[in-house]
């Protein structure tokens, strides 16, 4: 874990940059609990759900296994922002973009893995990052986001001979198609060529499509069982193909990487980031 001379403003061990949890009795919730009771320099203040929640008023801690902290589930998500330096959010598009609201009222950053938001609850995440430090990115795993990197400069080298495919597949719970993390792929692909992902996209095919057209970037999504998260970046050009893969065995990479996100934002100005930056991969 960095030391209080990489991360700017980071309290000393003992003390802890403050950190709330939304959603935290859901299973990506619980997981983060888990993580930011093993994590150093972190400090576990609380957690929220909503009203209805049969969770709410218990112990955070408890909820994976561990003794009590004190730090107890709320259904106030104003009173989590007010208390915390930070507050990692894996809800849902409206309750994101109404968390991203309370951050900025509370001069409070925003670690955001919610997925699926919409171009409204979008501009308001870009809205509250001028007055905040905010980290969003679709997927928290290192090994995703150099993925995001490679498959970058990989379009850069390659023509438009060479057709991209973005093949997808999760578990059979997953709400929204293609993956956010797919989509990231897209726009790193995209990126690479130097066109804009909108136009260029093709999210399904059906019927008689007839030939490929050329320059675009294809989706395909599969659901299932209890797949954590898989993603291929298929390149495929005349007489040879080349494929990036990455395959999640267990979310707790996106727990990890989500509470790195969470202390690299002590100190920080305020600003929208990506995990580019938490890893030191932007120029």
């Amino acid at each position: 874990m960095p030391n209080t001379e990489e991360a700017p403003g980071l309290a000393p061990r003992g003390e802890g940059l403050k950190i709330g949890i939304t959603g935290c009795a859901g299973r990506m919730g619980r997981m983060l609990i888990a993580e930011v009771l093993a994590t150093p320099y972190a400090h576990l203040m609380g957690g929220c759900e909503v009203e209805s929640s049969p969770h709410i008023g218990a112990d955070l801690a408890t909820l994976v296994g561990q003794p009590a902290t004190g730090a107890v589930v709320g259904h106030d998500a104003g009173v989590l922002f007010e208390m915390c330096d930070v507050v990692i959010d894996f809800t849902a598009p409206s309750a994101t973009a109404a968390h991203a609201m309370l951050a900025a009222a509370h001069d409070t950053a925003l670690v955001i893995g919610t997925t699926g938001l919409t171009a409204d609850a979008q501009d308001i995440v870009q809205s509250a990052a001028t007055l905040v430090p905010i980290v969003q990115a679709p997927n928290f795993s290192v090994g995703v986001n150099l993925m995001f990197v490679l498959t970058e400069t990989v379009a850069a080298i390659l023509g438009n001979e060479y057709d991209i495919e973005i093949v997808e597949m999760h578990h059979r719970h997953k709400v929204d198609a293609p993956s956010g993390t797919a989509l990231g792929l897209g726009h790193a692909a995209a990126a690479g060529r130097g066109v804009d992902l909108d136009t260029q996209a093709v999210m399904s095919r059906e019927g008689h499509t007839g030939p490929r057209r050329e320059g675009t970037i294809g989706f395909a999504t599969v659901r299932g069982g209890d797949v954590v998260g898989d993603h291929t970046v298929i390149f495929a050009g005349p007489g040879e193909r080349l494929e990036l893969t990455h395959k999640a065995a267990t979310r707790d990479v996106f727990a990890k990487g989500a509470v790195r996100a969470a202390l690299w934002t002590a100190g920080r100005d305020p600003g929208f980031y990506g995990m580019a930056d938490v890893l030191g991969l932007t120029e």
